[in-house]
């Protein structure tokens, strides 16, 4: 397994494996399936390259299988967070320590970028595995985001997670 920052040049492979995500955990995103099919590719390649954010990937055979990426906020009086998003690891290789991999990357790339001091990230609130996956990597919940997201007539819950690195 190798984990390494992706690259603009892997906008592709990036955006395969979204539409992956968005179909097997479509409650765990905001963005609809039927979005990411319409978004341009130069759009995910554009994203890939912004200097505020950096998104891990992990590699098995040299295919993405997972990902996760950290990005930090613009504001002036924000720019000491940066939050943790679009996580994702296939069916195939959950447990296999594949997000541990990524997570111990990004936490390294967070203690390394200057004047960084906070990550937050959501979870839904009925995501008991990723819950305890980031409790593990001492984040604390410091609340809920109630009807956070809505499909259809069902509604999600997200907690909203923190950890101080500084």
């Amino acid at each position: 397994m190798e984990i390494r920052i992706i690259s603009p040049q892997d906008a592709e492979a990036y955006y395969i494996l979204r539409l992956e995500a968005l179909l097997d955990s479509p409650d765990a995103f905001s963005t609809l399936y039927e979005d990411a099919l319409n978004k341009p590719i130069d759009k995910t390649r554009a994203n890939l390259a912004s200097e505020d954010a950096v998104t891990f990937g992990a590699y098995e055979g040299g295919r993405l299988v997972g990902n996760m990426t950290l990005a930090r906020k613009t504001l002036p009086k924000m720019k000491h967070r940066a939050s943790i998003v679009a996580v994702y690891v296939s069916p195939q290789f959950r447990g296999t320590g594949l997000a541990n991999a990524l997570m111990d990357k990004v936490m390294d790339y967070a203690d390394g970028w200057d004047g960084l001091e906070r990550l937050d990230l959501m979870v839904a609130s009925d995501n008991l595995r990723a819950k305890n996956f980031y409790l593990k990597y001492g984040f604390e919940t410091y609340g809920t985001e109630i009807h956070s997201m809505k499909t259809g007539e069902i509604y999600i819950d997200e907690d909203l997670m923190v950890k101080f690195i500084k």
